[in-house]
């Protein structure tokens, strides 16, 4: 059983983000909590800038911690429409409340793609695995 939290009603990816669904097009990206803990105190964060068109996969986002960096992922194809311009002044939020706070908003261009990421119980299962 995982020991960090993992919310019911959101989803994730196998590169530990989560994503909510905020309305019919439009979601919401941030680092899960097993994310938040296995990069440590994060001194970085920034979100690519609006407008930027993105493939499933490419970079939406960079964090860095006194231990290393990382890059966040597109969970889907689709445009971001708002990067959070906060996590640049404040990235130790994301490690405080990760689930609150997110990096990027994007328009899915695909919503049939996110019928391919995890539910909370398929992402424990994961986590569990990777133990």
């Amino acid at each position: 059983m995982s020991q960090v939290e993992i919310r019911k009603d959101l989803l994730y990816t196998e590169s530990h983000e989560w994503v909510r669904k905020e309305d019919d097009d439009i979601i919401s990206i941030g680092l899960t909590a097993y994310a938040a803990t296995e990069l440590g105190d994060l001194v970085y964060a920034e979100a690519e800038p609006e407008d930027t068109e993105v493939d499933k996969g490419d970079i939406v986002a960079s964090v860095e911690s006194v231990k290393m960096a990382s890059d966040v992922f597109a969970p889907v194809g689709g445009t971001i429409v708002e990067g959070n311009e906060d996590i640049e002044d404040e990235p130790e939020s994301i490690n405080e409340t990760p689930y609150e706070v997110w990096l990027v908003k994007m328009k899915v261009a695909d919503a049939a793609e996110l019928d391919e990421l995890m539910d909370a119980d398929a992402y424990e299962k994961l986590l569990d695995e990777e133990a």
